[in-house]
């Protein structure tokens, strides 16, 4: 028998899901089913069933063929990876065309399980679902774009409202227009006509899903030069890249900076992305465009938890998780959250509700990086935070997180290797991020890294004006020179007079 590795969650049950679409078809293999799910292993094939279905109505035959035979390698996948379910759903082009039903009876034999060919209105449902696990909240309309269709459908919080689906997909806009992208902006503005919720979106956002949009975001990083390589959560400005989405929409993109790290197969239905993105903006007139990293198929795998696991917080669980699996204890991670929050409410630091998320998932965070070297722990704990796969949280809160944890291995006034992440968290954030590296600095000392002693510590206003951390007299010989010398940087960081007193005793450090 093969131990598990240990670098796994020891509770879950691995499940898989084939996601069969017009243009690709994936395999995702999940840790199991949680709020925020973990990727085993990820595999897609860029098939084209739906090439040419517009004039043929059919799925294109050699599209077919490569399918069927890249699913007794999904089911060998999913089988040698101990997925102990195996979910198949299929989109636009399987429902659509005339020999769906002769193809999806064929890949049931093989994949040994039954499809679920999902309606329109299903696939709005899931899609819609995907984008309220992966935000908190979401508020605005989440649109699908995948090979066939396009689903348009309105958010708000836990709620779904109205939706449609539009035959808007890129590849079989490529083939209504002829390989035109100025003819296929019309044909979008026309059946978008029909979608009257996009008026309810105006000044909201509109969240973008599927493959071509996701890297049309790609080419925006790329050519904006932008610090963070994480797809979930991008938001582009919609001012600043008007020109950009017109020149990728004339389909003049061979020579734009970045197109090289868009796969070749991807590229020609970029300006088809475009052109439905433009006039999406023009009859919504949203506030801005947020890419969105999940869709239909985690909008199923979440319909898949109870409504207690749905209402869980996506970034507190998997900070939690990263916790278990790297940090030398949890519930020293757990302590951190509660003295935190006492100690900001002693130095008079109001919060929003989201910032006491992020210092809550910085405090679950802040020991991940504890067996590398001393000397590369902050900047390899910062890359870990910043472009992990986590959800519910914006770019600028990624930047807290990996901040707050780079200060506090590295100092409170070190800046080189996080340049690019200052610059991406707001002033607002990069001073808190100080503040809670600075109070992890100190406590860490305290506490030896483990749980007992941090519900004891706590603060005292004096009468000469201190602030006083005071140690129990039963941990009186934790007390010394070096928590002195980090409570020393916490004064200089907060231009507080603060003390390191033992319980019933004379104050042992003071410093501002």
């Amino acid at each position: 028998m093969i131990a598990q590795s240990q670098g796994r969650l020891q509770n879950r049950r691995p499940l898989s899901i084939i996601d069969i679409g017009s243009n690709s078809i994936r395999l995702v293999i999940y840790e199991g089913i949680a709020r925020s799910p973990t990727v085993l292993f990820n595999e897609k094939m860029l098939a084209g069933l739906g090439r040419g279905i517009v004039s043929t109505g059919k799925l294109d035959p050699e599209a077919v063929t490569r399918a069927i035979e890249e699913f007794r390698r999904f089911r060998a996948l999913s089988d040698q990876a101990g997925a102990e379910e195996l979910f198949v759903i299929a989109t636009a082009a399987a429902r659509e065309a005339v020999n769906g039903p002769d193809f999806i009876h064929r890949a049931e034999k093989i994949l040994g399980t039954e499809i679920r060919v999902l309606s329109g209105r299903e696939e709005a449902y899931y899609s819609a679902l995907g984008v309220i696990s992966g935000f908190h909240p979401a508020d605005g309309i989440a649109g699908d774009l995948g090979g066939g269709s396009l689903e348009l459908v309105d958010v708000a919080g836990e709620a779904i409202g109205d939706g449609i689906t539009l035959p808007l997909g890129g590849l079989r806009l490529q083939d209504m227009s002829k390989n035109s992208p100025g003819v296929a902006a019309r044909i979008v503005r026309e059946e978008l006509a029909r979608a009257r919720l996009l008026k309810a979106g105006q000044g909201r956002v509109f969240y973008a899903v599927g493959g071509t949009w996701r890297n049309l975001a790609r080419l925006h990083m790329n050519m904006t030069g932008y610090p963070l390589n994480v797809m979930h959560h991008y938001e582009v400005g919609i001012e600043s890249s008007a020109s950009f989405l017109r020149q990728v929409a004339r389909g003049d993109i061979d020579k734009m900076k970045g197109i090289e790290g868009i796969s070749k197969n991807r590229r020609a239905l970029l300006p088809y992305g475009a052109a439905v993105l433009l006039e999406i903006i023009a009859a919504m007139k949203p506030s801005n465009i947020v890419v969105s990293a999940l869709g239909v198929r985690e909008g199923f795998l979440f319909s898949l938890l109870s409504e207690e696991e749905q209402r869980l917080d996506p970034l507190i669980t998997a900070s939690e998780e990263l916790a278990v699996l790297r940090a030398r204890s949890v519930t020293h991670a757990h302590e951190l959250v509660q003295w935190t929050g006492q100690s900001l409410a002693a130095f008079g630091v109001e919060e929003t509700e989201e910032e006491a998320r992020y210092r809550h998932a910085a405090c679950l965070l802040a020991d991940i990086g504890w067996r590398a070297h001393p000397e590369y722990r902050g900047t390899q704990s910062l890359n870990i935070i910043a472009h992990a796969s986590f959800i519910g949280v914006d770019h600028p809160g990624r930047a807290f997180l990996a901040l707050a944890n780079f200060y506090r291995h590295e100092g409170l006034f070190t800046e080189a290797a996080a340049s690019e992440l200052t610059a991406l968290a707001t002033p607002r954030y990069v001073e808190r991020a100080r503040l809670l590296g600075g109070l992890l600095r100190v406590v860490y000392l305290l506490s030896a890294s483990m749980p007992g002693v941090i519900p004891k510590l706590r603060w005292e206003s004096r009468a000469n004006g201190a602030l006083a951390l005071v140690i129990p007299a039963s941990h009186a010989g934790l007390d010394g020179e070096r928590p002195a010398g980090r409570l020393a940087q916490l004064a200089k960081l907060t231009g507080r007079r603060l003390e390191l007193a033992v319980e019933g005793e004379q104050a042992i450090f003071a410093a501002k």
